[in-house]
């Protein structure tokens, strides 16, 4: 294994120095890479319409070709689900990646060889970059758990392979990851979630498992099910599990949960994937953000959120972004994805090099009575406010009450300790949303918006709403906030009233 680590090493310096002469001509970088993917799609129907032929630069590119979101791209994805050739990338995908929509039902991601490539080789840096940082490549001796989709993929009508990336990604797992990867393949193609997971529980509880890489609120399931089966942590079950492994969500609510369930030298490794691209990984440890990736086949646009939805909102390029500032994440790919609206925000807090933080999802913010409150800012309201009452949670949802007499924001909260005084704990939320969000402490302070109230949840409730809408297991995440009440039905059954 020392071979392993020293090869290891090695290639990350390698690797690492090459990242660092990228930031250094980023502009430079993005743009050679704009021009190829421009060149290379100028032959597709999508090619054609939007006259890459003709475009000079970002400028042209911008005026030609609108930012779009999944549905408004569904004319040409559902061209490429039947087979059509040459409509937005030359040939015909190698996979679709199959995601749940919120609107869209399915959503249909294509998949190349060269994309996916690179999504193997962004998730190999990640864990290269920390056995540079660290030393650490033991955990490469014993078995690593990978919660992912199923890898059994079905060709559709047009004989394209269609599965979760996860299970897509499967496939192409480096041999010498492969022979010690958990679970079985058998295993990993139950499809229902619960079942899946309690069986991976019992094929690994014997294991000498070093690595669990999955979303947090899978892999927290995934140790809830061994302490009900064995009364055991996974600290005592495991006790060389050294990484955990995760990625497309802010950590933080989940600090005080794992904090529990794994050691203090268990060392985290974030990472930014997703079906339409990997985008960045963390690269230091400990960690200092994570480095976007900008030679990953990917051109990368930002859109102000002050400006979203917008018909003429700003868009630059990795030339104009600032610090500090929130920006929906627009990208366009070598897989045939053009000026495509992803859904997820993000903030830099480094230009050199690129490193950013992801802060949330377009669609989940509250701006009902104009507080225009996102997914980071109540993230650290809670996680502070859990530490100053000590209680731990599960899983929450925030959504305004909109009422002529009492408006305010009710928090719905799936707790694993009660507040021993629950409106002491109210108290504290308010006043920890109230720092993170200066317009959200003004229409309190102005009697606009009352006080939060918090609502306790029975628990299992926040998984039982992912059963119910479709959405267990796999890569996807809980709704944090919602800025309608629509979920409110649901969540009302489950109130614990104390």
């Amino acid at each position: 294994m020392g071979i392993i680590s020293f090869i290891a090493k090695r290639y990350a310096a390698f690797r690492i120095n090459q990242l660092n002469k990228i930031s250094a001509n980023a502009v430079a970088v993005q743009e050679k890479l704009f021009r190829n993917l421009i060149i290379t799609a100028s032959i597709t129907e999508f090619g054609k319409t939007h006259k890459f032929s003709t475009l000079k630069n970002y400028s042209d590119f911008k005026q030609q070709v609108p930012v779009r979101n999944y549905e408004e791209i569904k004319p040409w994805i559902n061209k490429i689900v039947n087979g059509e050739l040459d409509i937005t990338w030359p040939g015909k995908p190698t996979y679709l990646s199959k995601t749940s929509g919120t609107t869209s039902g399915s959503k249909y991601i294509p998949n190349t060889a060269v994309s996916l490539q690179a999504q193997i080789t962004a998730a190999r840096d990640a864990l290269l970059f920390y056995i540079y940082a660290t030393g650490n490549a033991k955990f490469l001796q014993g078995k690593m758990l990978f919660l992912s989709g199923s890898p059994a993929l079905e060709n559709n009508a047009a004989g394209i392979p269609v599965g979760r990336l996860s299970g897509i990604v499967n496939h192409k797992i480096p041999a010498y990851l492969k022979r010690n990867q958990i679970p079985k393949w058998k295993t990993n193609c139950i499809e229902d979630w619960e079942t899946k997971i309690d069986k991976i529980v019992s094929e690994s509880i014997h294991q000498d498992l070093r690595l669990i890489s999955g979303i947090p609120p899978w892999v927290q399931m995934f140790f809830e099910i061994l302490q009900s089966k064995y009364g055991k942590t996974p600290m005592e079950v495991w006790p060389n599990l050294s990484v955990f492994v995760y990625g497309g969500v802010d950590f933080t609510p989940y600090a005080g949960l794992f904090k529990n369930q794994l050691s203090p030298t268990t060392d985290k490794i974030e990472t930014f994937p997703a079906s339409e691209g990997f985008f960045a990984v963390q690269d230091c440890h400990p960690s200092q953000g994570l480095r976007l990736l900008l030679d990953n086949g990917i051109y990368y646009e930002f859109i102000p959120m002050t400006e979203y939805g917008r018909a003429n909102a700003t868009r630059i390029n990795i030339a104009d972004v600032q610090l500090a500032v929130e920006y929906a994440l627009i990208i366009s790919t070598h897989a045939g994805l053009w000026a495509y609206d992803i859904g997820d925000t993000i903030r830099f807090i480094s230009l050199s090099p690129h490193r950013i933080e992801i802060t949330g999802r377009t669609s989940q913010f509250i701006s009902a009575f104009g507080e225009h409150i996102i997914v980071r800012e109540v993230n650290q309201a809670i996680q502070k406010a859990c530490e100053i009452c000590q209680v731990r949670i599960q899983e929450f949802t925030v959504m305004p009450k909109i009422s002529d007499i009492l408006s305010r924001h009710d928090w719905f909260i799936e707790f694993i300790d009660l507040p021993n005084d629950l409106l002491y704990f109210e108290q504290i939320l308010n006043d920890c949303m109230c720092k993170q969000n200066i317009y959200y402490q003004d229409l309190i302070t102005g009697k606009i918006l009352h006080p939060l109230k918090v609502f306790p949840l029975k628990s299992g409730a926040c998984t039982e709403y992912m059963k119910q809408a479709g959405k267990l297991g796999g890569q996807n995440k809980f709704p944090r906030i919602k800025n309608t009440e629509e979920l409110r039905g649901f969540f009302e059954e489950y109130i614990i009233y104390i």
